[in-house]
């Protein structure tokens, strides 16, 4: 026995790569193998806290005095330090070790050191946060140009204009210049709201009349363009806890889009509808449209930064991300359905019983 006992530590006690110690009810280390002892330097007579994280009281959130109290066994991810005085980040595994009396009177704690796996996440997230930062630098960058040349085209325009004594020409290059001065406006306005984020204001609101408010905002704008703009409005739809401001910009976002997808299509009888209805607990409002459509590509693109399908400087790619940041605020989700040349739908779900509780004032 006495044999069996020396083979096991010798050849697995003393050789299993991760760091083991046994410690009692006073958080004392009784005994610990060789990569524990490589790892954590002296243990003998110390306890568990004083050689793990060189602290000289015992842990606010002891997983062993839990693992004491109640026998359960568990693992946790620590912070700790080696015995050079590096932090270290490591899993422990606590099993109790339950005497035939039933009483805990020791417990093992296996740690395996996770520094490195640690490093490589963080070094991956900056990563990713640099890819990001990359990405926006150049969808700005490219917004900005489209912008710029449409800009210059005005000024050409304009001048010629004066050159040859064309009024007609010196107006339309002035119209392209306030159009363009309107997109630049537009475009940081967007992009400032986005990076910097709005506090909603939140209050008892009729869904209806928001609806009806941006029905009222695009009607002769739909009327020019020839396409039918029009509302199915639920009746009686109870008051909701929304930010009225938001939920507007968002189906400002959704109607613009929609009209402009109807404009680029060669439909004959072009249609926009928004609706609004009460469903199942939820509050849900719906964009359709006729329009263009979208193929697999571009739905797989909606929701990605600066990604738009309106044209060289008519869109900035912010509006949906803008909405679905909105209605995220609102315990919501944004979902859509679309197919080429056959139109798209978009759809703001928001579960009453998700919905943000009112602004409380300072």
């Amino acid at each position: 026995m006495e044999y069996v006992k020396e083979w096991v530590r010798q050849e697995l006690w003393d050789q299993v790569p991760i760091s083991i110690s046994v410690i009692d009810r006073e958080f004392h280390i009784v005994e610990a193998n060789r990569s524990f002892r490589e790892n954590y330097g002296e243990w003998r007579e110390l306890p568990c806290y004083a050689v793990y994280k060189g602290r000289s009281e015992r842990c606010e959130r002891c997983a062993a005095a839990e693992t004491f109290a109640d026998g359960l066994t568990r693992v946790r991810e620590e912070l700790g330090k080696i015995r050079n005085g590096q932090q270290t980040y490591y899993f422990v595994h606590l099993l109790p070790l339950v005497h035939p009396d039933g009483e805990i009177r020791y417990i093992i704690e296996m740690s395996t050191d996770i520094t490195s796996t640690k490093s490589l996440e963080k070094e991956k997230l900056e990563a990713e946060r640099l890819a990001v930062v990359g990405q926006t630098v150049a969808g700005l960058a490219h917004g900005i140009k489209n912008l710029l040349m449409g800009l210059e085209g005005g000024i050409y325009v304009f001048k010629s204009g004066m050159q040859k004594g064309d009024d007609q020409r010196m107006v339309s290059g002035w119209q392209m210049l306030e159009e363009n001065i309107d997109r630049i406006s537009c475009f940081v306005k967007e992009f400032l709201e986005f990076a910097r984020g709005r506090t909603p204001s939140v209050g008892l609101v009729w869904p209806n009349r928001i609806a009806r408010q941006v029905i009222e905002l695009f009607k002769d704008k739909a009327a020019l363009q020839g396409i039918e703009l029009k509302g199915d409005l639920q009746p009686h739809i109870p008051y909701a806890l929304m930010d009225e401001d938001g939920i507007h910009s968002c189906l400002v976002n959704l109607v613009s889009n929609a009209l402009d997808a109807c404009a680029l299509s060669e439909t004959v009888d072009k249609k926009v509808t928004l609706s609004a209805r009460e469903e199942n607990g939820s509050l849900i409002y719906e964009v359709s449209d006729n329009g263009i459509g979208m193929d697999y590509e571009v739905k797989k693109r909606v929701f990605t930064n600066f990604f738009s399908t309106k044209g060289s400087g008519k869109g900035t790619g912010l509006g949906l991300l803008t909405t679905r940041k909105i209605v995220q605020e609102h315990g919501g989700k944004v979902s859509f359905e679309s197919d080429q040349g056959q139109g798209s739908v978009f759809r703001l779900q928001f579960p009453r019983d998700r919905l943000p509780h009112p602004t409380e004032e300072e």
